[in-house]
């Protein structure tokens, strides 16, 4: 396999798994309300109010607050949806580096510029909208650990686009 074969081989594979992390962590944002009901039903069976007290109770904080919100007031979690749709939305946007990868390396900068913008979010809002401060770094986890396929594909596109270059330079014998 060519050193080019090889780059364009690694920067789909690391993009596939990227967007499947969208992909999933959008789908995952329609079924909130069941969501924390199993979360909640699963600690109890792993007897996690026991190991986890703090954990325990904010999920069940949580699962409180949306049931209040889908039995009383449906329409914000109308937000989620939108939410779950973004995600979506952002994932199909990274057919094109896919396509044709240095010249849309652009599209896995703005994942990059995204992934950074999560940890001051989250350190803002987070306070702002009463969120524990351990489950704000848990959020900021997914702009810190996230940044990395993007990253990590930026880098073999840039060795891509040099090897292309180079291809162009180099007459053919």
């Amino acid at each position: 396999m060519s050193d080019r074969a090889a780059l364009l081989k690694g920067i789909r594979a690391w993009l596939v798994f990227f967007v499947l992390g969208l992909v999933l962590s959008g789908a995952t944002a329609f079924p909130l309300v069941h969501e924390l009901r199993w979360t909640e039903d699963l600690l109890r069976a792993l007897s996690a109010p026991e190991f986890v007290p703090a954990l325990t109770e904010w999920i069940e904080h949580v699962r409180q607050g949306l049931d209040t919100v889908d039995a009383e007031y449906p329409f914000v979690l109308y937000g989620t949806d939108w939410l779950a749709f973004a995600h979506l939305v952002i994932a199909v946007a990274f057919y094109g580096p896919y396509r044709d990868p240095v010249r849309n390396i652009w599209v896995v900068e703005f994942g990059m510029i995204a992934c950074a913008g999560i940890v001051p979010l989250a350190l803002i809002c987070g306070p702002v909208r009463g969120i524990p401060f351990w489950w704000t770094v848990i959020d900021m986890s997914f702009g810190v650990f996230g940044v990395v396929p993007p990253y990590v594909v930026r880098k073999k596109i840039k060795r891509l686009e040099a090897l292309t270059a180079n291809a162009r330079l180099v007459p053919a014998t």
